[in-house]
């Protein structure tokens, strides 16, 4: 009878623990179009969601670390971050994470010295920071490269695809930035460049791309070694359930979704188990509810 309540004790002890463990604060990820803000097609301008100023401000003065990682490749980080620190997000430029820094990252480790971008200049630019040579349709030895890396490129000519295709028929591998078919701005959702560009090139040469942005787990692991912090302890916050809980499901991280973007309250009800969020929030400023 004493052995058996020491055992239940023990086991009482030990879920509270558990319980102690998952409230401590953990590092957070958050996507940015559609959850901390909404920007025009062009992404030229942006309109702050609620509640976004005082999440971030909140976790900052708690020092509880986060990143906002975008799957827009078309600023370089430090760029993207300047711009919203002028709309009054409270976000450092090494708190900006691109699928470009991934990108980066990953090449590097892989020994990737020679890339093929199909994208603005700024889809490139962490690129050149690694070291890593950038070279973009046209130049000379564009097609002699060791990777294909497609992004933000809403000017694409076919001639900027046919590029791609003769880089990876020489023996190129190809990467995407994101692999989304849309995205979420004022105007309502509008297509990702890179998903239609690298279908064509998937399409004519049958290779296979690497996903560098969301939901791929390149894009978790590389949020939280930036953290410092296990995947598992990564709380990701998006709008997408195929995007931001996809990836969070994929690691092991906690997902918390938000209704002001691409889902709405009523479809994230929807979603099949491996797309449904840990949480769903009306917006943002719910996450200061969450964390308590």
């Amino acid at each position: 009878m004493k052995a058996g309540t020491r055992k239940r004790t023990r086991t009482h002890k030990g879920a509270s623990n558990a319980a102690r463990a998952r409230e401590q604060p953990r590092g957070f990820m958050f996507d940015v179009d559609g959850t901390l803000l909404l920007s025009d097609r062009a992404l030229g301008g942006y309109e702050l969601l609620p509640g976004a100023i005082e999440v971030l401000t909140t976790l900052k003065d708690r020092g509880i670390p986060y990143v906002l990682l975008t799957n827009g490749s078309a600023y370089p980080p430090a760029e993207q971050a300047a711009k919203l620190r002028r709309a009054g997000l409270p976000v450092e430029d090494a708190q900006m994470l691109t699928p470009s820094s991934v990108t980066a990252d990953h090449m590097a480790q892989a020994g990737i010295r020679r890339v093929l971008v199909l994208g603005v200049r700024g889809v490139g630019h962490a690129l050149e920071q690694a070291g890593i040579t950038t070279l973009y349709p046209g130049e000379p030895g564009a097609t002699e490269v060791d990777a294909v890396y497609v992004g933000w490129f809403p000017d694409c000519h076919m001639r900027d695809i046919e590029a791609g295709c003769h880089a990876v028929w020489a023996g190129a591998k190809l990467y995407v930035a994101s692999d989304v078919p849309f995205f979420a701005t004022r105007e309502g959702r509008s297509i990702g460049y890179s998903f239609t560009i690298v279908g064509a090139i998937r399409r004519l040469t049958g290779a296979r791309a690497t996903l560098t942005g969301k939901p791929s787990l390149h894009a978790l692991r590389f949020v939280a070694r930036h953290l410092g912090v296990p995947m598992r302890r990564v709380v990701v916050v998006g709008d997408d359930p195929k995007v931001e809980t996809l990836m969070a499901r994929r690691g092991g991280a906690t997902s918390l979704a938000v209704a002001t973007g691409t889902t709405s309250l009523a479809q994230w009800k929807r979603q099949p188990p491996r797309l449904r969020p840990h949480r769903v929030l009306a917006g943002v400023g719910g996450v200061l509810e969450w964390l308590g």
